[in-house]
């Protein structure tokens, strides 16, 4: 594995999360394409760690740090999401465009 491989596969990812995120209506669907962009935006980190240095770790580092944070919005995102179901009965994205009532 090269470093050239894994950007590739990151930027497939992020493409596709990005396509995810443009295409889908559903919120749950759209947190799910926002993780796939974390996660390719992760493999970065990791490859550049290793390729750069070969004692390196900070890019595994900064890829947990940013693992837990993410881990800490998800949970946010999926109360907020709750709620809103529960006080729209609908998780579609062009229903819930008026959320100050």
């Amino acid at each position: 594995m090269t470093l050239q491989n894994c950007l590739i596969l990151a930027f497939l990812l992020f493409a596709i999360g990005i396509w995810g995120l443009l295409r889908r209506r559903h919120l749950i669907g759209m947190l799910i394409s926002i993780e796939i962009m974390l996660n390719a935006a992760n493999i970065n980190f990791i490859a550049f760690s290793y390729f750069s240095a070969k004692d390196s770790t900070a890019g595994a580092l900064f890829s947990l740090f940013a693992i837990a944070v993410t881990a800490c919005e998800m949970a946010i995102a999926l109360a907020i999401i709750v709620t809103m179901y529960r006080r729209h009965h609908s998780l579609d994205v062009n229903q819930l465009r008026d959320l100050h009532d």
